[in-house]
């Protein structure tokens, strides 16, 4: 491991470098000077932290935080983040609003204490420039390095109790300079607009700036596949599993992943069935659940109460294993996938993943083309996914969503509220039938569905955004809702439209606060 410490400009003192490479790079920028010393010493942890940080950095944390060489890591002690928070407007992903008291997936890197492996500066080759300012060539690197596979994390842990202490902000120009290269050129003009919508600010000239820099967001030069991971995470190889299945009327696609389970290589200690059937009066219809031999226990639950979000929570109230997969009724897999999800999560030390689920129809490798690295997922599927029950203790599905839309969403964001990060995993693979039978069999009554003006969005998303959203990215959502929704409704006087949107957003947060009391 190498520290290097700095002053914002240059590089001011290093632990465990050569000096040679130390002299050269003193002449450069700090950027420069962690490539030449990533270049002499290319086995070997870089670890960056401000002077002013010194005597506040957590180095006996440090190897715990970095448990495999595929991570990007900073911490920001400063309240004001390096790009305003008017980011918001351009992006609706978790990785905005970030919760500081957790190791929390974010691409927003800090110059002010962080790390890196060599290998991930040496992969980059030609892939990035070498900007002059620390903070954003770590925003940028950390920007294009997530989809690819870059693991990027604010991690409290590297500094001792809390510090706080001044970091830099960028300015306006360089705020729409970021959007301008890692977005598409038209979130560009949204956020100008935004910026005039919401706050009363006209930003011209940063703006036209902006568009004579190069778009960063096609890059086929970053690639981290060549740095192994093999966390340092020690994990018990005997562990339990449960699997989680709700299922409302669909008695054969049960007993087919019921059969998928009995032949996996590593077979589940307990399978927690949550059967649904709203006839009062009505019983269980799955015989095959005793008639049959299963080699794991199997936690059969019947109830009248509709709902995947009840049923999931009264499944987490059961769980007594060490890990627990979430799935649907009505999906297909291979004998091998739990083996092969176990043994992946062992090498990236992960708690929380969510595997590659598609139609058997579709064209798989055309759809997911982009996705076939292991990346931080901005959601969660709740019938595709494995997580570590600890986590699980704090956590349940928000009534307020039952039979809407963002339950999902919503529980991947409670994870990370807790330190999870959630990886994709594009391997191995599980197959969604989409059965044609079972679910709703009778359309819910929803609260709202009188009104006069109807609530956009559903109350259900707009529930999320309220929870975990910022401020500027409820409003960035609303523009984009508004330019959306106009070719799909009939008002097309302009006037008339917005108007109605208005109402139609207000009475949406209504019913939202509303769902909030479920």
């Amino acid at each position: 491991m190498i520290i290097i410490y700095h002053n914002n400009n240059k590089v001011v003192a290093t632990e465990s470098a050569n000096l040679d490479v130390l002299a050269k790079a003193n002449n450069s920028s700090i950027v420069s000077s962690l490539f030449e010393i990533a270049k002499a010493n290319p086995d070997d942890l870089l670890v960056w932290c401000h002077m002013s940080l010194k005597n506040q950095l957590n180095s006996t944390e440090i190897e715990k935080i970095f448990h495999h060489r595929r991570i990007l890591v900073s911490y920001n002690p400063s309240d004001i983040p390096f790009l305003d928070e008017s980011i918001g407007y351009v992006e609706d992903s978790p990785f905005i609003k970030i919760n500081k008291s957790v190791s929390f997936p974010t691409w927003q890197m800090s110059g002010m204490v962080g790390g890196v492996h060599s290998e991930v500066l040496l992969a980059l080759k030609n892939g990035i420039k070498l900007e002059k300012d620390f903070d954003y060539f770590l925003c940028s690197l950390a920007k294009l390095g997530m989809p690819k596979g870059l693991l990027c994390y604010s991690e409290p842990k590297l500094l001792k109790n809390n510090a706080h202490g001044l970091t830099k902000k960028a300015s306006i120009y360089v705020l729409f300079q970021f959007v301008k290269q890692h977005y598409k050129t038209r979130w560009t003009f949204l956020l100008f607009l935004n910026l005039i919508f919401y706050e009363r600010k006209i930003k011209l000239l940063p703006m036209v700036f902006a568009l004579f820099y190069r778009s960063r967001t096609v890059n086929n030069y970053i690639k981290f596949d060549s740095i192994n991971v093999q966390s340092s995470i020690n994990r018990n190889d005997k562990i339990t599993l449960d699997v989680v299945i709700p299922t409302i009327g669909r008695k054969k696609y049960l007993y087919d992943i019921l059969v998928d389970l009995k032949v996996q290589t590593y077979v589940p200690t307990n399978v927690i069935i949550i059967e649904q059937n709203p006839t009062v009066g009505s019983k269980s219809e799955l015989d095959f659940l005793t008639n049959e031999i299963w080699p794991f226990a199997i936690k059969h639950r019947f109830t009248n109460q509709t709902g995947a979000c009840n049923a999931r929570n009264v499944a987490l109230e059961n769980i007594t294993s060490d890990w627990v997969f979430f799935a649907d009724d009505d999906i297909r897999i291979e004998p091998d996938l739990i083996q092969k999800t176990l043994d992946k999560i062992n090498r990236y030390g992960t708690k929380a993943v969510t595997l590659k689920c598609y139609q058997n129809n579709d064209d798989a490798s055309a759809r997911d083309s982009n996705r076939e690295v292991v990346f931080q997922w901005g959601s969660f599927g709740a019938g595709c996914s494995f997580v570590f029950s600890e986590i699980l203790k704090n956590c349940k599905f928000g009534m307020g969503y039952e039979f809407g839309f963002g339950e999902d969403l919503d529980f991947g964001m409670q994870l990370r509220n807790q330190g999870c990060d959630i990886l994709y995993f594009p391997e191995p693979k599980i197959i969604h039938l989409k059965a044609p039978v079972g679910g709703f069999r009778t359309k819910p009554t929803l609260r709202w569905q009188k009104e006069t003006d109807q609530p956009k969005p559903s109350p259900t998303v707009m529930l999320y955004l309220l929870f975990n959203n910022s401020k500027q990215q409820q409003l960035g959502y609303k523009t984009t809702l508004f330019i959306k929704y106009y070719k799909l409704q009939k008002i097309k006087n302009p006037i008339r439209y917005f108007i109605n949107f208005r109402k139609q957003w207000d009475r949406s947060i209504f019913w939202a606060n509303e769902l909030k009391k479920t």
